[in-house]
Protein backbone atom coordinates (compact mmCIF):
# COMPACT_ATOMS: atom_id res chain seq x y z
CA UNK A 1 0.00 0.00 0.00
CA UNK A 2 1.06 3.53 -0.65
CA UNK A 3 1.43 6.06 2.10
CA UNK A 4 -0.28 9.29 1.04
CA UNK A 5 0.52 12.73 2.46
CA UNK A 6 -2.02 15.47 1.88
CA UNK A 7 -0.74 19.01 1.98
CA UNK A 8 -1.09 22.43 0.49
CA UNK A 9 0.97 25.47 -0.29
CA UNK A 10 2.74 26.92 2.74
CA UNK A 11 1.49 24.24 5.12
CA UNK A 12 3.13 22.09 7.75
CA UNK A 13 2.95 19.19 5.32
CA UNK A 14 6.48 20.17 4.27
CA UNK A 15 7.74 19.26 7.75
CA UNK A 16 6.23 15.78 7.43
CA UNK A 17 7.53 15.48 3.87
CA UNK A 18 11.02 16.36 5.10
CA UNK A 19 10.85 13.50 7.63
CA UNK A 20 9.57 11.07 4.99
CA UNK A 21 12.54 11.99 2.80
CA UNK A 22 15.00 11.66 5.72
CA UNK A 23 13.74 8.15 6.45
CA UNK A 24 13.43 7.17 2.77
CA UNK A 25 9.80 6.19 3.31
CA UNK A 26 8.01 5.89 -0.04
CA UNK A 27 4.97 8.15 -0.26
CA UNK A 28 2.62 9.90 -2.61
CA UNK A 29 2.15 13.64 -2.15
CA UNK A 30 -1.29 15.10 -2.84
CA UNK A 31 -1.34 18.88 -2.90
CA UNK A 32 -4.76 20.35 -2.22
CA UNK A 33 -5.68 23.81 -3.47
CA UNK A 34 -6.51 25.39 -0.14
CA UNK A 35 -7.55 28.69 -1.74
CA UNK A 36 -10.16 26.80 -3.76
CA UNK A 37 -11.35 24.95 -0.64
CA UNK A 38 -10.39 21.44 -1.71
CA UNK A 39 -9.81 20.62 1.99
CA UNK A 40 -13.53 21.16 2.59
CA UNK A 41 -14.66 18.59 0.03
CA UNK A 42 -16.31 15.40 1.33
CA UNK A 43 -13.46 13.19 0.07
CA UNK A 44 -10.92 15.03 2.22
CA UNK A 45 -13.27 15.55 5.18
CA UNK A 46 -13.47 11.75 5.38
CA UNK A 47 -9.71 11.84 6.08
CA UNK A 48 -9.67 14.92 8.32
CA UNK A 49 -13.02 16.23 9.55
CA UNK A 50 -11.28 19.40 10.80
CA UNK A 51 -10.50 20.33 7.14
CA UNK A 52 -6.81 21.07 7.71
CA UNK A 53 -3.59 19.79 6.20
CA UNK A 54 -1.39 17.89 6.63
CA UNK A 55 -3.12 14.57 6.78
CA UNK A 56 -1.71 11.12 6.16
CA UNK A 57 -3.18 7.82 5.05
CA UNK A 58 -1.01 4.75 5.58
CA UNK A 59 -3.02 1.65 4.75
CA UNK A 60 -5.82 1.57 7.29
CA UNK A 61 -4.28 4.32 9.44
CA UNK A 62 -5.46 7.89 8.99
CA UNK A 63 -3.69 10.60 10.92
CA UNK A 64 -3.74 14.40 10.90
CA UNK A 65 -1.88 17.22 12.67
CA UNK A 66 1.80 17.46 11.78
CA UNK A 67 3.05 16.50 15.25
CA UNK A 68 0.81 13.44 15.45
CA UNK A 69 1.88 12.38 11.96
CA UNK A 70 5.57 12.79 12.83
CA UNK A 71 5.19 10.72 15.98
CA UNK A 72 3.25 8.02 14.15
CA UNK A 73 5.93 7.81 11.44
CA UNK A 74 8.75 7.74 13.99
CA UNK A 75 7.10 4.83 15.76
CA UNK A 76 5.77 2.93 12.76
CA UNK A 77 8.97 3.17 10.72
CA UNK A 78 11.52 2.95 13.54
CA UNK A 79 14.57 0.83 12.76
CA UNK A 80 14.33 -0.66 16.25
CA UNK A 81 11.13 -0.67 18.34
CA UNK A 82 10.63 2.41 20.47
CA UNK A 83 10.12 2.08 24.20
CA UNK A 84 7.58 4.13 26.11
CA UNK A 85 10.47 6.27 27.36
CA UNK A 86 11.70 6.82 23.77
CA UNK A 87 8.21 7.86 22.70
CA UNK A 88 7.90 10.26 25.62
CA UNK A 89 11.18 12.02 24.85
CA UNK A 90 10.34 12.34 21.16
CA UNK A 91 6.81 13.53 21.98
CA UNK A 92 8.05 16.24 24.33
CA UNK A 93 10.22 17.76 21.57
CA UNK A 94 7.59 17.45 18.84
CA UNK A 95 4.93 18.97 21.10
CA UNK A 96 7.37 21.68 22.21
CA UNK A 97 7.98 22.55 18.55
CA UNK A 98 4.29 22.77 17.63
CA UNK A 99 2.76 24.17 20.81
CA UNK A 100 5.52 26.37 22.21
CA UNK A 101 8.38 27.10 19.81
CA UNK A 102 6.28 27.75 16.69
CA UNK A 103 3.91 30.21 18.37
CA UNK A 104 6.83 31.71 20.31
CA UNK A 105 8.73 32.52 17.12
CA UNK A 106 5.96 33.28 14.62
CA UNK A 107 3.58 35.47 16.58
CA UNK A 108 5.06 38.96 16.94
CA UNK A 109 3.62 39.50 20.42
CA UNK A 110 4.76 36.05 21.60
CA UNK A 111 8.20 36.52 20.04
CA UNK A 112 8.75 39.67 22.09
CA UNK A 113 7.62 37.96 25.30
CA UNK A 114 8.81 34.39 24.75
CA UNK A 115 11.41 34.32 21.99
CA UNK A 116 14.47 35.18 24.05
CA UNK A 117 13.46 32.88 26.90
CA UNK A 118 12.86 29.95 24.55
CA UNK A 119 16.09 30.42 22.63
CA UNK A 120 18.09 31.01 25.82
CA UNK A 121 16.76 27.72 27.16
CA UNK A 122 17.34 25.78 23.94
CA UNK A 123 20.88 27.02 23.27
CA UNK A 124 22.49 25.13 26.23
CA UNK A 125 20.73 21.92 25.18
CA UNK A 126 22.39 22.20 21.76
CA UNK A 127 25.75 23.10 23.30
CA UNK A 128 25.84 19.58 24.77
CA UNK A 129 24.92 17.64 21.63
CA UNK A 130 24.58 18.03 17.88
CA UNK A 131 21.05 16.65 18.11
CA UNK A 132 18.15 16.97 20.52
CA UNK A 133 17.81 13.29 21.43
CA UNK A 134 21.02 11.40 21.93
CA UNK A 135 23.69 11.55 19.28
CA UNK A 136 21.55 10.76 16.24
CA UNK A 137 19.24 12.83 14.07
CA UNK A 138 15.59 12.11 14.93
CA UNK A 139 12.03 13.26 14.43
CA UNK A 140 12.68 15.73 17.27
CA UNK A 141 15.23 17.49 15.07
CA UNK A 142 12.78 17.64 12.18
CA UNK A 143 10.09 19.20 14.36
CA UNK A 144 12.28 21.73 16.16
CA UNK A 145 14.69 22.29 13.27
CA UNK A 146 11.86 23.09 10.86
CA UNK A 147 10.56 25.92 13.05
CA UNK A 148 14.02 27.32 13.68
CA UNK A 149 14.81 27.17 9.96
CA UNK A 150 11.48 28.67 8.95
CA UNK A 151 11.90 31.50 11.46
CA UNK A 152 15.27 32.29 9.92
CA UNK A 153 13.99 32.08 6.33
CA UNK A 154 10.56 33.69 6.76
CA UNK A 155 10.95 35.98 9.77
CA UNK A 156 14.59 36.96 9.12
CA UNK A 157 15.36 35.80 12.64
CA UNK A 158 19.04 35.48 13.36
CA UNK A 159 20.61 33.39 16.07
CA UNK A 160 23.75 35.45 16.55
CA UNK A 161 23.20 35.57 20.33
CA UNK A 162 22.72 31.78 20.38
CA UNK A 163 25.77 30.18 18.76
CA UNK A 164 24.74 26.58 19.39
CA UNK A 165 21.35 27.21 17.78
CA UNK A 166 23.02 29.00 14.86
CA UNK A 167 25.31 26.01 14.24
CA UNK A 168 22.44 23.56 14.63
CA UNK A 169 20.23 25.43 12.16
CA UNK A 170 23.02 25.70 9.61
CA UNK A 171 23.68 21.95 9.87
CA UNK A 172 19.96 21.14 9.66
CA UNK A 173 19.47 23.33 6.60
CA UNK A 174 22.35 21.60 4.79
CA UNK A 175 20.79 18.15 5.06
CA UNK A 176 19.89 16.85 1.58
CA UNK A 177 16.29 16.03 2.55
CA UNK A 178 15.78 19.52 4.01
CA UNK A 179 17.21 21.06 0.85
CA UNK A 180 14.98 18.91 -1.35
CA UNK A 181 11.76 19.69 0.49
CA UNK A 182 12.12 23.04 2.23
CA UNK A 183 15.30 24.72 1.02
CA UNK A 184 14.15 24.71 -2.58
CA UNK A 185 11.05 26.82 -1.78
Amino acid sequence: MTLTLYGGARSRASIVQWYLEEKNIPYESVQLDLQAGEQRQPEFLAINPIDKVPALVDGTVTCWESGAILLYLADQYAETPLTAADRAVLAQWVLFANATLGPGLFSASNREQEGERLLSSLNPVLEKSSYLVGDAFSVADVAVGAYLGYAMMLQNLTYEDYPAIASYVQAIMQRPAFQKVIGSR
